[in-house]
């Protein structure tokens, strides 16, 4: 009998993911990472719901402290990012270092044989190619294969999602006819260590200075008023630039250099294609001729058509069929050949 570590959130998913495992007659152990304190998904709360539930289906209970571990690669990539004028993703990195590569490690270390979360998204095999494959969720509107594309085949191999077959409403009426205490808990929405969405008091605090305020500009480099620091804003806001304007403009790019932050009408925003970096395929080993697949370059987004060609190792260009929206550097680009996620990378750039 195989034997599986469980990540324990707090959270409905993860609940519902222990038992399902039990009752297929795994043997089962559960943990829970502790990141940072109060302010992020893994609170003293989430920490005494997870311990409930390992009781209640009596499996062994453990808290990681992954605190060093979140801050280094999580917390510093975000701040980073956003100093670089980029718009980082906190989710997929951490999903790839914490919830996936440490939790692997120490598993394996307590000997467990898989890691099971309650993430929706899908696993497979293919005979043919010999390579693992991460496929979208039944339920479209919960899928989180978008925040996956980092897993590994090593990681893919010894990985079960078992919520990728069922809808968030099946997943929470199995919670209640259970009696878990968290089967009406609502979903995280924001990033999980800025508490109240505040994202640029947080890095200001975090590095112990404030940014100081510089120009709005239009694409001639006509000043057209002061930004309050150039980490408050984001590619495609219209909202909160705090300027009386004739018409709508939004943010195109930062300068950061210069301390600028560019404005232009919306049809700027569109660009035909981007380059990403950081590549992570799972479907083929490489792109060596270009190839057809629908992309997405934001969490939310209906995949997009397009042709990916990989330039070099760790390089790929996606060229769009029709041109994309406020194409943020920073973000990730995810590719998808049907239900199955061919790879993706970091945006480096839109052209």
């Amino acid at each position: 009998m195989k034997k599986i570590l469980v990540a324990l959130s707090g959270g409905v998913d993860s609940a519902v993911c222990a038992l399902l495992l039990k009752q297929a007659g795994y043997d089962c152990m559960a943990a829970t990472m502790r990141v940072q304190g109060k302010n992020t998904c893994c609170t003293d709360e989430d920490i005494r719901l997870a311990r409930a539930v390992a009781d209640k289906l009596s499996m062994p209970y453990e808290v990681y402290d992954f605190e060093a571990d979140f801050t280094a690669t999580v917390i510093d990539n975000f701040v980073r990012t956003y100093c670089e004028g980029g718009t980082p993703n906190p989710c997929v990195v951490c999903n790839r270092y914490l919830k996936f590569e440490k939790l692997f490690e120490r598993g394996f270390e307590m000997g467990s044989d898989m890691i099971a979360t309650g993430h929706y998204a899908r696993t497979g095999y293919d005979e043919k190619s010999g390579r693992y494959l991460l496929r979208r969720a039944l339920d479209g509107q919960k899928d989180q294969s978008y925040v996956l594309y980092t897993l590994t085949q090593e990681m893919l191999a010894r990985t079960i999602f078992p919520l990728g077959e069922m809808t968030k409403g099946e997943v929470r009426e199995i919670a209640r006819q259970n009696g878990f205490d968290n089967a009406e808990r609502p979903d995280s929405q924001d990033i999980c260590f800025v508490n109240d969405g505040d994202y640029a008091s947080f890095i200001e605090h975090y590095l112990g200075r404030q940014f100081p305020e510089g120009d709005f500009v239009d694409l001639s480099g006509k000043v057209l008023g002061r930004h309050r620091g150039i980490i408050r804003y984001t590619v495609g806001q219209r909202k909160g630039l705090g300027l009386s304007l004739p018409a709508p403009l939004y943010v195109k790019e930062k300068d950061i250099e210069k301390n600028r932050v560019v404005l232009a009408p919306e049809e700027a925003l569109y660009a035909e294609s981007l380059v990403a970096d950081r590549i992570n395929l799972i479907s083929v080993p490489d792109i060596q001729t270009p190839m057809r697949v629908r992309a997405k370059v934001r969490y939310r987004q209906t995949e997009q058509w397009a042709t990916v060609i990989q330039t070099d190792h760790d390089r790929i260009r996606v060229s769009f069929d029709r041109p994309q929206r406020a194409i943020s550097p920073g973000q990730s680009v995810v590719l998808y050949d049907g239900d199955t996620v061919v790879g993706g990378g970091r945006i480096l750039y839109a052209e």
